[in-house]
């Protein structure tokens, strides 16, 4: 992976607890459970697009558990697809110097790439070797995040693997097949959020998704078992976890872990405004806090231009505190990167303002010390 970038990065070392690490990985790996059991599936599919119900035989790169570290133990905000920030948290560990393994190094990158291969591996039955990969989005040059999907295609590159950064409109879907300037495709990293594929431009790829022509990877079927924000009106509900054949430890995990969460839509407008300071709306498809909006800063008016079926409403937990050693002190996110129920590595965002960004001076992905 490539040693510069212009992203955002801390110098203040993050710091996670080991027995809060191993919660942690407790949830995802329970969440993975959960997401491929039957009695699971069969209870969301009614919610899901037909397009999300399509099983493509593989899991999805790069998935994004992220956590507040709380008095009572780490609380999951949200999981994320396509989950940014890997390669800064990688970077971010190098440029501390860190060699400890409680931090990101060779591990990382070693587990990333049996991701990769193991994709390709469940999508092709292993006939062959993965060759070819894109890693796209809308419009590269303009994304934020371009230094991270170059610095992608850099390090695969480097194992053997072609890779090349893509505009969506650079992809020609023939008939047996996505191609980029000519040569087949064999894996498309997809980094656009358009989750569900809906958007005009992503009727090709989706088309040649359904149709098994190519391995895409996230995928709506990962998004809707375990991405869309809805999901967390499920585990943080008692009696709808009832039907999933779990062990009273197992609902209790769930129960303690994600934060009582429900849709606008399915409550009491009036209640849920005079409790407004308590809780955060959420547009369930988002990302990245876009649209995410702290309920004691919101106005009359903008409560009532919630689309009640698209705003999850959430307890708010406030995130923990890292205190720089000038005394400056940031607000913590913590995002365990994940494949399937395997840890890949740890990211930590530091940040000032009400919502996680990546705008704050002398904050951004910082090294993870695990204590």
């Amino acid at each position: 992976m490539s040693e510069s970038t212009s992203l955002l990065i801390s110098r203040v070392t993050a710091h996670l607890p080991r027995q809060d690490l191993r919660q942690m990985l407790r949830l995802v790996r329970l969440l993975f459970k959960l997401s491929c059991s039957s009695p699971y599936r069969k209870q969301i599919f009614t919610e899901l697009p037909e397009v999300a119900r399509f099983d493509p035989g593989h899991a999805a790169l790069m998935m994004g558990y992220d956590f507040h570290l709380t008095n009572d133990g780490p609380r999951l905000i949200e999981v994320n697809t396509n989950a940014g920030g890997g390669y800064i948290a990688w970077l971010s560990e190098q440029l501390a110097g860190k060699t400890s393994p409680n931090y990101l190094s060779n591990r990382y990158q070693q587990r990333l790439l049996q991701s990769f291969l193991r994709e390709w591996h469940d999508f092709s039955g292993g006939h062959r070797p993965l060759a070819r990969v894109a890693v796209v989005d809308e419009n590269v040059e303009q994304q934020p995040l371009l230094p991270e999907m170059t610095g992608c295609c850099d390090w695969l590159n480097q194992n053997g693997i072609d890779a090349h950064v893509a505009s969506l409109e650079d992809l020609e879907v023939q008939s047996d097949g996505v191609y980029l300037r000519g040569e087949k495709i064999d894996l498309v990293y997809n980094r656009h959020c358009d989750f569900y594929l809906e958007t005009p431009l992503m009727s090709e790829l989706k088309d040649a998704y359904l149709a098994g022509q190519v391995c895409l990877s996230p995928n709506p079927f990962a998004y809707g078992l375990l991405a869309d924000k809805r999901r967390m009106v499920l585990w943080s509900d008692s009696l709808s976890l009832d039907g999933l054949e779990l062990s009273p430890l197992d609902k209790q995990l769930l129960l303690e872990m994600v934060p009582p969460s429900v849709l606008l839509s399915e409550q009491n407008r009036d209640e849920i405004w005079s409790q407004r300071k308590k809780l955060i709306f959420k547009p369930v498809t988002r990302f990245a806090s876009r649209g995410v909006l702290m309920g004691r800063g919101i106005t009359k008016k903008r409560f009532a231009d919630f689309d009640p079926e698209t705003t999850l409403v959430q307890k708010v937990i406030s995130p923990s505190v890292e205190t720089s050693a000038d005394g400056q002190e940031f607000k913590m996110d913590l995002r365990l990167f994940v494949y399937r129920n395997h840890l890949l590595g740890v990211g930590a965002r530091l940040y000032q303002g009400q919502v996680t960004n990546m705008r704050t001076e002398g904050g951004g992905f910082a090294p993870v010390r695990i204590v």
